[in-house]
Formats: structure tokens, C-alpha cells, sequence
């Protein structure tokens, strides 16, 4: 099937690194336009030349904060300047340290957390819907987590992606009528695959280990019906699908949980 994203006009936030990248070449592979809005431009310009070599019909950077103010603004701005008009945002910037909730003390984390994890995500998409509105369509997908609906360690991290899917079905029952479709992709545990650059900025810059170790990994696919690490192919192959117009016209305010079963909300 035709999934129609061939020339789309596509933001990709956090797209330098392990699900971002993935979701960039899987647009890219269906020949989109694609800019990659992250705070690490040397690895998102790396990503861009990858996505360039999978026939992406454009691949273009922002290097921003997108905890600033202004910066979604920004984004959105690079991309209409660029093409015209945004067809697809997939709010994939995120971060997180794991960690007991009770032990989770420190104010900084929180707000670092709920900054990077939801003020980006308010103004990428409150910089968007402007222009989705004008053209009378438009998709958002929100990168959220299985941590959403209760895990061990990500309690505070699961806060922040449990608040995504509250703004996702907002943004759909708000702007439905404006032909702008929003849902939720909630990845299980995504690994980067082995030998690939993440850059400094990532949380899995000082190893896999640094974030779940080996027997952690273990344990959460013993909670898993299929077993299996959930891979950003994986992930990249549902935001194709539920941003798409020819294949998902008539799915908005729905959470697609990509985790092997890991969560089934």
C-alpha cells in the first residue's frame, strides 16, 4: 500500500539518535522531506546525510533547544520557509534517568525531565497547528512510553509520557474538525544498535548499561508476550502508519503500543 508520504513535509524532533533516527529513515525511505529538529547538530547532520542516501526527497537541521521559548517556533519556521507547510510532526524529543521514584529526589531532574519531555512537545505542536490548520490537514504523532502506564525506575519519566497522551487526545478532539489528526506511538525498551553513534547528548551517550543493564533488559522482556527486543524499525514502521492519510484517515486520539506487549493500554 501507497502510504502517500512520498514529498511529505515532515519534523522529526530528537531525530539524531536510536528512535528519532529510525523514524527519520523510515520518512526517508518513503521519499519525504524531512527536518531534523535536535540540540546535537553534528550527529543530526549525520542523520541527514543517511537519510539523503535512503532517497529522502530532503533532509534539513534545525540544531536547537527546544526547551527555549522560542525555539518551535523556529522549527516550524525552517520547515514552511523550506517547503511551504508542515504535513507530519512526530514529537520524539525525550530524555530520562532512570531511577526509584521514592529515591528520585532531586527538583533539577524533575524539572529537566518535564522540560525536555513536555514543554518541547507544547511548543513544537502548539508552532505547527497554525499551519496544519490553514492547509486543512495535518498529522502529529507524540512519541510516548510503555512507562506511561506504571514501570519500575520511570516514575518520573513515565509522568511526563503519560501527560504526552493527554495532550494527544486534546490536540484530537480541539482540532479534529480542522482535518489535523493526533495520536500516540508508546515504545517499549528501544536499544541503539550496536556500534551506532547516538552523540554526546543522548542518554544512552555513556553506554546501554548507563540506562538498562543486561540483567535489567532481561527482566523487562520476561514481562514481555513476545520476547523480543523492540527495535526503532519497529517503531518508525507505526509512525508511517498512523501519520499516514491513505492508511489511518480516520484513527486520531488513539495510543498504539509498540512494545511486544510489553504494555497493552
Amino acid at each position: 500500500m501507497d502510504l502517500g508520504h512520498r514529498d511529505a513535509r515532515v519534523i522529526v524532533t530528537g531525530g539524531a539518535a536510536n528512535i528519532g533516527r529510525g523514524i527519520v529513515h523510515g520518512f526517508a525511505r518513503e521519499g519525504a522531506r524531512v527536518l531534523i529538529a535536535d540540540l546535537d547538530a553534528k550527529q543530526a547532520e549525520a542523520v541527514a546525510a543517511e537519510a539523503r542516501d535512503l532517497g529522502a526527497a530532503a533532509a534539513e537541521v534545525v540544531a536547537a533547544d527546544l526547551t527555549e521559548p522560542a525555539a518551535g517556533a523556529e522549527v516550524a519556521r525552517r520547515a514552511i520557509e523550506a517547503w511551504g507547510g508542515i504535513d507530519v510532526l512526530v514529537n520524539n524529543a525525550g530524555w530520562s534517568q532512570p531511577g526509584f521514584f521514592a529515591e528520585q529526589t532531586d527538583r533539577a531532574l524533575w524539572q529537566r525531565t518535564i522540560e525536555v519531555n513536555l514543554y518541547s512537545a507544547f511548543g513544537c505542536t502548539q508552532a505547527v497547528l497554525g499551519p496544519m490548520r490553514e492547509a486543512g490537514r495535518g498529522a502529529i504523532v507524540f512519541i510516548s512510553s510503555d512507562s506511561a502506564f506504571g514501570a519500575i525506575r520511570q516514575g518520573i519519566y513515565g509522568s511526563t509520557k503519560a501527560g504526552l497522551i493527554a495532550i494527544a487526545r486534546t490536540i484530537a478532539r480541539e482540532h479534529g474538525r480542522h482535518g489535523i489528526r493526533s495520536n500516540v506511538i508508546a515504545p517499549g525498551l528501544v536499544i541503539p544498535d550496536e556500534g551506532t553513534e547516538v552523540g554526546p547528548h543522548s542518554v544512552w551517550a555513556a553506554g546501554p548499561d548507563a540506562i538498562f543493564t543486561a540483567e535489567q533488559t532481561e527482566y523487562v522482556l520476561k514481562q514481555q508476550a513476545l520476547r523480543r527486543l523492540t527495535t526503532a524499525a519497529d517503531i518508525a514502521n507505526a509512525v508511517l502508519w498512523i501519520s499516514s492519510q491513505n492508511a489511518a484517515r480516520q484513527v486520531t486520539g488513539q495510543v498504539v503500543a509498540v512494545g511486544g506487549g510489553s504494555a497493552m493500554p
